[in-house]
């Protein structure tokens, strides 16, 4: 049995790693697995792997398989490198090693090999962690599918890439949890290395490119426009090695400029199923049983009704459950476990304490910030992906989904918005003193708007309105797009009648009886549209007749059939936009999984949209995903439509 362990573990190291030299060495008297590990400068942990009986003991003149030392691989690449310098980095808050190395266009192996301390990075032992299985098809390129892992006493994730052929930056993508982070304070030697080749190569030229699942030789020529021939120039590893999942590759700024200028694809992915196992999704929301009076039906109807939690709760709910249904008939089985929060810290952290959150493939919610920061951190060493419906967090967890865009980014694709408009306008930013950060945001990118701010009375209070004459003296004739940026429901309702009076042609009259004729085309725009536009004291017609446009996360159009009436038999009513976004969310995420096989392999590389919701999520370092897909949305005949996705 012995045997049969040693010669599958030595079959199982020379597949999934690339080729190294192996060992042997005969044990002798006094011999500890520390001190050959030592010897061989290897860790502890490959002697286990290539040698599973070790751990019960060494045997006096048994022989151990002993494989290529880690820092001897680390060091070959610096065999045409010369070091004319060092610069120290002393790290900064959750600062990590593959950030660093970015900073200072270095490799990780680079800064690996100058800072020893850094290269045995500790693991929790018998932690899980994916890591994947790749199989070499017809044009020498990788396909890939993961397996689970489970980490050896005293092995570090370095020593865990290497043993599987794969990146450090791969494994840190496949696991989020294992970005670990460096000591405050803590100083790095940062090499400065100068190619000796005598055709020196300007890094500056260059770029990276992270090599993606399924994607070969052919479909790097297309998205890069470079050919194998000219890839494995520039990455002589690839001659050896072929593509790997996670792989780094230099590339000219050129052809990474060109993939930033590709259109996002955008599909609901239902046609592309290929992992139909059963999906096991945790759901996290404030239901708040404990609070409302069961025993009375009327009662209980009229506590959810006051409750704005439970109320959001439930009609998400209702959208989740008719994801589920749908999602059984593309033949994809949920097992859905349903967890009330109670909207309370304390009655969370029992729920995590007691659950065993590892085995879910997506955790959705909670949906206040503490505790949604919580769940976070509670599963993200374990890699489980937590979505957030709808609150956002500053905090850096890099398991978290944000489904809800950041405010700054849907502000910067409301101006590349408006700076398509290629017919010649003057432009007015109207703002109140909560918004002028925004407002001076407006005028560095339309240096020549003008600029008008809520009045205020001789004590300095903000009364949040304008006067017409003073509006009137800024609105010249023609087209005019005017930002209003106000939190304010009177401050709204008083501009938009204002502006919505002097749209079109104004007759104005002077103290001679003198009539002037202007004629005015006013869009209103705002880059945050909030309750404020939604007043009852502010006219629908008159932001139609303005044309009022906005970024938005989702929209309200026409329900399809088969959701409509799904959602009637079910709950006797209509859906409401919690509803609408239960359900594109929670089918996003089934779709996802079963196309994918986990969320953070689908992250980055699609666009999803669905009833009235989309999500195209990026990776921010050190900070999760976040999504960056939005509507621009605009007022018209009372009707509200798409003017661009």
């Amino acid at each position: 049995m012995k045997n049969l362990l040693i010669f599958l573990g030595i079959v199982v190291f020379s597949l999934t790693g690339s080729a190294q030299n192996l060992n042997k060495h005969r044990v002798k008297a006094g011999e500890s697995i520390e001190s050959i590990a030592k010897r061989y400068k290897i860790s502890t942990a490959d002697i286990y792997v290539l040698n599973p009986e070790s751990s019960s003991g060494l045997v006096v003149n048994s022989l151990l398989i002993i494989p290529e030392s880690f820092s001897e691989r680390l060091s070959a690449p610096f065999a045409n490198k010369k070091i004319e310098s060092y610069k120290v980095h002393k790290a900064r808050r959750k600062e990590t090693l593959f950030s660093i190395a970015q900073k200072y266009d270095v490799s990780l192996e680079d800064l690996m090999a100058h800072n020893e301390g850094l290269q045995y990075k500790k693991l929790r032992s018998r932690k899980k962690i994916y890591i994947p299985i790749f199989m070499e098809n017809k044009v020498s390129a990788y396909n890939s599918s993961l397996k689970l892992y489970t980490v050896l006493a005293k092995e570090g994730k370095w020593r865990i890439a290497y043993k599987f052929g794969i990146s450090v930056p791969q494994l840190e993508a496949l696991n989020p949890g294992l970005g670990s982070y460096l000591s405050e304070g803590q100083q790095l030697n940062v090499p400065n290395i100068v190619v000796s080749d005598k055709n020196e190569i300007k890094e500056d030229q260059f770029g990276y490119y992270i090599v993606k699942a399924r994607e070969g030789f052919y479909r790097l020529k297309k998205k890069l426009g470079l050919s194998k021939e000219e890839l494995e120039s520039l990455n002589p590893e690839l001659a050896k090695q072929g593509l790997k999942l996670g792989m780094v590759l230099r590339v000219p700024k050129l052809s990474v400029a060109n993939i930033k200028k590709a259109l996002v694809f955008t599909t609901t992915l239902s046609d592309s199923l290929v992992d139909l196992s059963p999906k096991n999704i945790g759901l996290l929301l404030p239901f708040k049983t404990n609070s409302i009076d069961l025993d009375s039906l009327n009662l209980a109807i009229e506590q959810i009704k006051r409750d704005g939690y439970v109320n959001i709760a439930t009609d998400f709910y209702s959208g989740v459950a008719v994801a589920i249904d749908s999602a059984k008939r593309l033949g994809i089985s949920v097992n859905l476990d349903v967890f009330d929060t109670n909207a309370k810290a304390s009655d969370l952290k029992k729920i995590l304490n007691q659950t065993d959150f590892t085995k879910y493939d997506a955790i959705l919610g909670p949906l206040t910030l503490q505790n949604l920061e919580l769940t976070a951190q509670h599963v993200l060493f374990d890699s489980v992906p937590v979505i957030s419906p709808f609150i956002k967090s500053k905090s850096s967890f890099s398991n978290l989904f944000q489904t809800i865009p950041d405010e700054s980014w849907m502000r910067s694709k409301m101006v590349s918005y408006v700076k398509t408009d290629s017919i010649p306008h003057n432009t007015l930013i109207i703002h109140d003193s909560k918004n002028i950060t925004t407002a001076n945001y407006l005028r560095t990118v339309f240096p020549s708007a003008s600029l008008m701010t809520s009045n205020v009375d001789n004590m300095g209070i903000e009364q949040f309105f304008l006067m017409l004459e003073d509006v009137q003296e800024v609105l010249s004739s023609g087209r005019t797009i005017v930002f209003l940026e106000t939190n304010n429901e009177g401050f709204v309702s008083n501009v938009t009648s204002m502006l919505n009076a002097m749209n079109g042609i104004t007759i104005l009259i002077d103290e001679e009886d003198n009539e002037t004729e202007i004629e005015r085309d006013i869009l209103l725009m705002t880059t945050s549209k909030n309750r404020a536009f939604e007043g009852l004291n502010v006219s629908n017609y008159d932001l139609s007749n303005l044309h009022f446009q906005y970024p938005a996360v989702n929209i309200s159009k026409k329900l399809p059939e088969f959701f409509q009436e799904k959602y009637l038999t079910m709950f006797g009513t209509f859906p409401n936009k919690y509803a609408i976004r239960g359900f594109d969310l929670t089918m996003d995420i089934l779709l996802r999984l079963s196309r994918f096989g986990n969320l953070y392999e689908s992250a980055t590389d699609i666009r999803t949209s669905y009833i009235g919701n989309k999500f195209k999520y990026t990776l921010t370092l050190g900070q999760g995903y976040k999504n960056t897909a939005c509507f621009i949305l605009k007022h018209q005949g009372l009707e509200i439509i798409k003017v661009q996705d």
